[in-house]
């Protein structure tokens, strides 16, 4: 933001080099996966735990708990959001993370315990954290990020460790064509197996029984 305002300032403070460090992920899906795939690339070992004993890409590592992983320097949340991974990263586990670590939630908002993570963000233990989620979001854009959402909302965006961002980690241009093809193949398949017409753009909304065996 400094040059934004006009302003040089190079310097190297809190900056790191990735290559050769690890990356611990928490919950190996679709997302955990391609994260492991980005990472190895740039050079980062990688481990990582989910609850299914999965196949790993590349090099990385299954760990048996997700106490395993709390050793890395850099911790990257992304599993789903149920009442079992409700404040999965709560007071105890962040306690157990290691100093100056950094902690990444792309998953869901209510599986991290933001309060604990702004309390050690405060106490220096956690250098870092990058937050796209959170429990309560608004329903639309404008100025309603606020403590009446989350206890703790005007406490992260302002705490200078943090780096929140309004859920924008599926967001980019392509995602509505891709949305686009998704819905055309579905609507294909649907006239193809049942002969539902439905949303078809060349056909009427209507249906018809079609034996494709």
């Amino acid at each position: 933001m400094s040059l934004h305002n006009g302003t040089w300032n190079k310097v190297s403070k809190g900056c790191w080099e990735i290559r050769g460090k690890t990356v611990g992920i928490v919950g190996y899906g679709h997302i955990g996966s391609q994260l492991s795939v980005l990472a190895e690339s740039m050079g980062m070992s990688v481990i990582y735990y989910d609850v299914l004993n999965l196949m790993a890409l590349g090099t990385a590592r299954q760990v048996g708990s997700l106490d395993d992983l709390l050793s890395v320097r850099t911790l990257s949340v992304c599993m789903c959001g149920a009442p079992e991974t409700k404040n999965l990263n709560q007071y105890e586990r962040v306690a157990q993370m290691r100093n100056g670590s950094y902690l990444i939630n792309n998953s869901r908002g209510s599986v991290v315990d933001i309060s604990a993570l702004i309390e050690a963000m405060k106490g220096g233990k956690i250098a870092g954290a990058a937050l796209d989620v959170y429990p309560n979001e608004p329903a639309g854009n404008g100025d309603y990020f606020t403590n009446d959402l989350n206890l703790w909302t005007e406490g992260a965006p302002k705490a200078p460790e943090s780096h929140p961002t309004p859920h924008i980690g599926g967001s980019n241009r392509r995602g509505p064509e891709c949305d686009l093809v998704s819905r055309s193949v579905k609507r294909w398949c649907d006239m193809s197996t049942r002969g539902t017409t439905l949303e078809q753009s060349n056909a009427g909304s209507q249906s018809a029984v079609i034996d494709v065996g």
